[in-house]
């Protein structure tokens, strides 16, 4: 197992009650890139990480653990947080990971929706225009969404238009705005 945490006093601690429970812990990092090294050279069975890691204390620990999971899949991973308080014990919830198990702190899940939520640039789009980009999505035409909805292409253009206007689209002259709303419409899926 690999314990990574920017914070040494906590990462040690958990390392010296993981010894004391049975656990081999076989290296120790204080950041996403020394936690990456160390997972390519050892290749551990379990990785605790912190969430939040240097340099920007973002969500540095969360990516290492994604990079993990796409680069070695069987390694079992167990994401912390400081800013979440846990109330399942640690070494049970550890021995359910290195048997294959997964678990995620309900609280953790929260905050992460509440962030994709935040991040969503649809959010801002009315159902109706929701609606409309959907049906762009799927190729349809000005026309085509107006016999599809039952509208005048007259008021799919003034959603069209609105959808544009409301996301974060390049304005170059080389982009068309149209497939640049459909490519975010389809990232948030």
């Amino acid at each position: 197992m690999i314990v990574a945490d920017d914070d040494m006093l906590l990462r040690e601690g958990l390392a010296s009650l993981l010894d004391r429970s049975g656990f081999q812990v076989v290296g120790q990092a204080g950041d996403a890139e020394e936690l990456m090294a160390l997972v390519r050279e050892r290749h551990p069975e379990l990785v605790l990480v912190d969430i939040r890691m240097p340099p920007t204390h973002g969500v540095e620990g969360l990516e290492a653990a994604r990079a993990i999971r796409e680069e070695l899949p069987q390694i079992g991973i167990l994401v912390l947080s400081a800013h979440v308080e846990v109330v399942r014990a640690l070494v049970e919830t550890i021995e359910r990971i290195a048997a294959g198990g997964s678990v995620l702190d309900p609280e953790l899940v929260r905050e992460l929706v509440a962030s994709r939520h935040r991040d969503d640039p649809l959010e801002q789009l009315t159902p109706r225009e929701r609606e409309v980009l959907g049906l762009m999505a799927e190729g349809r035409s000005n026309a085509g969404i107006a016999r599809a909805l039952s509208l005048t292409e007259g008021t799919v253009e003034k959603h069209v238009h609105r959808i544009l206007s409301k996301l974060p689209l390049a304005e170059g002259e080389d982009d068309h705005r149209r497939v640049l709303a459909v490519i975010k419409f389809l990232e948030s899926r």
